[in-house]
């Protein structure tokens, strides 16, 4: 029995995808469940997978985009892998009368042994001193390039290069420059490549958030010196305890959503002409996976503990870099964090990731001076920015909610109060 294997539906409003890759070759044998290729939607990369074992026919081509619900591949029912039959040996032949020995043959000249073609701007990088010796004895470059090509090079050979190599850091000039042919002209090709229906359906979101929301961005800076002298008191305990490392993202996540819990502006949305506010917070991570920036979603976050939120983000990354993350894993989130510092950014304006209202940069960690009890002191510290949509999230929220985010950075303990200290709970603050 055939069976027809359609493209999926990857969501709502989607009529084609991009068969990015084909997993199986045709006429291969598949197994029921079996990932036999990979699409492209403008929202995901998904895979498609066999319901049937048996032998596939491929009938669309790698890099087609194609209508969603088209027969891609079909497969022919069988329980097992066709059995690949033994080569019969060969009859044994009579034994035929000795024959006198034969002149060998001359033996052929292989491609490696032919000499490559005589280049007049071909030239060797060498010393005055060895350039004028060779020039004397009549020797030519291209002689002493025939020479090393079947020159068989020995351990002290290997030995003396490598050695050269860590003298020189990188200024060395190797076996394979020697022989390849150096241009002085500048390169002047391009490349062209279509995009992807991820990365069209991203630059069509990032321009009409540049056009229809009144986005601005407020900065300011965090001291981490609390948040690395906790993480390296704990960080083996934790690890242990909970199988899994204690990075920043935790700490920047517990502090959002208290922050929010405190300016529930910046985490509400626009949606025609009302303003949709959460009681809960749904925090998008921006991953840069294989195929372009994807935001997971921490789904209550505002609940978990750091631990949790660690063995999330962990979770969506591998799946990110796996493209194995599914719609409903990207869809929704209430606000989002983005961290340009794992690339060394020091400071940029994130853009809003629509339909939410905010969005929190994280940057690379530096020691600098500031101020401290009147004196100057070198810190570890972090820009940090929050890009807002103006039209719901007035300065005064944008401002006090990013304040709230660097004291609780800076006082960790405040994340189990309410971003309150313990003795303002206590006197009722």
């Amino acid at each position: 029995m055939t069976t027809e294997i359609k493209v999926p539906s990857p969501g709502e409003s989607i009529s084609e995808v991009l068969l990015s890759n084909w997993l199986v070759q045709d006429g291969a044998y598949v197994e029921k469940d079996q990932e036999i290729a990979e699409i492209d939607s403008d929202k995901a990369t998904l895979t498609i997978v066999s319901e049937v074992s048996g032998i596939i026919s491929l009938k669309v081509a790698q890099g087609e985009t194609i209508e969603v619900g088209r027969v891609v591949a079909t497969v022919e029912a069988t329980e097992a892998p066709p059995e690949v039959k033994p080569k019969e040996a060969p009859a044994a032949q009579e034994k035929s009368p000795e024959k006198p020995l034969e002149k060998p043959a001359a033996p052929v000249t292989t491609q490696a042994e032919i000499k490559p073609v005589q280049d007049e701007n071909l030239r060797l990088n060498m010393s005055p001193l060895a350039r004028k010796m060779s020039s004397d004895a009549g020797l030519t470059d291209q002689e002493i390039i025939d020479f090393l090509q079947h020159y068989r090079l020995s351990k002290k050979d290997v030995s003396f290069i490598l050695e050269e190599k860590q003298k020189s850091a990188g200024n060395w000039m190797t076996m394979q420059s020697i022989l390849t042919k150096t241009s002085n002209s500048l390169s002047r090709g391009e490349q062209r490549s279509k995009m992807s229906p991820l990365r069209r359906k991203l630059s069509e979101r990032l321009i009409s958030v540049k056009n229809e929301t009144a986005m601005l961005t407020t900065f300011n800076e965090v001291n981490m010196t609390p948040i690395m002298n906790l993480r390296n008191t704990y960080k083996e305990a934790f690890k242990a305890k909970h199988q899994v490392g204690l990075g920043f993202m935790s700490f920047f996540t517990k502090a959002v959503t208290e922050a929010l819990k405190l300016y529930p502006q910046v985490n509400s949305q626009i949606n025609g002409d009302e303003i949709v506010s959460f009681d809960y917070c749904d925090i998008s991570i921006a991953v840069s996976g294989p195929k372009g920036l994807v935001v997971p979603v921490i789904r209550n976050a505002e609940v978990l503990s750091l631990a949790e939120i660690e063995l999330k983000v962990k979770e969506l990354a591998t799946k990110a870099r796996e493209n194995k993350l599914s719609l409903d894993e990207m869809a929704g989130g209430t606000f989002t964090i983005t961290n340009g510092g794992v690339f060394g950014s020091m400071l940029s304006t994130p853009i809003i990731n629509p339909p939410q209202s905010a969005i929190l940069g994280m940057h690379n960690v530096v020691e600098r001076p500031i101020a401290v009890n009147g004196k100057v002191e070198i810190h570890p510290i972090m820009y940090v920015a929050l890009s807002y949509d103006h039209r719901i999230i007035d300065g005064r929220e944008s401002v006090g909610f990013l304040v709230k985010v660097k004291e609780m950075l800076e006082n960790p303990t405040r994340m189990l109060f309410g971003s309150k200290n313990p003795d303002e709970i206590l006197l009722g603050l």
